[in-house]
């Protein structure tokens, strides 16, 4: 199996920044793509941020030239920087990662983490 450990989530005022890290482990074969899924109240869970192993990043329109992902493929690790932060980005933030394991070598398959709180004050 995979464990996927989240850090970095707070609560920050309006046009502040915040860091969330996170880290993959266990039975790892390899992964193909690590990430950042949010989910407010009341809404669906939607992508944040994605890095591919190829080093490809994904972003939403709502983030991008504010919010920069980055991976390490050795660590197994994706870090999302955060800037200019507002209201709307309040949510629960989510590490994701597809990857195949040492026990099923034909099966990618999303990993997820337990979620990271990020409240934006006015």
């Amino acid at each position: 199996q995979v464990q996927m450990v989240e850090s970095g989530g707070g609560l920050v005022q309006v046009g502040g920044s915040l860091r969330l890290s996170c880290a993959a482990s266990g039975s790892i074969f390899s992964i193909n793509a690590m990430g950042w899924y949010r989910q407010a109240p009341g809404k669906q869970r939607e992508l944040v941020a994605l890095i591919t192993s190829g080093g490809r990043t994904n972003y939403a329109d709502s983030v991008k030239g504010r919010f920069t992902v980055s991976g390490d493929n050795a660590k197994n690790t994706v870090t999302l920087q955060m800037n200019s932060l507002n209201a709307e980005d309040t949510a629960v933030y989510f590490c994701n990662a597809w990857a195949t394991t040492t026990q099923a070598l034909g099966v990618t398959r999303a990993y997820w983490g337990q979620g990271t709180q990020v409240t934006v004050s006015s």
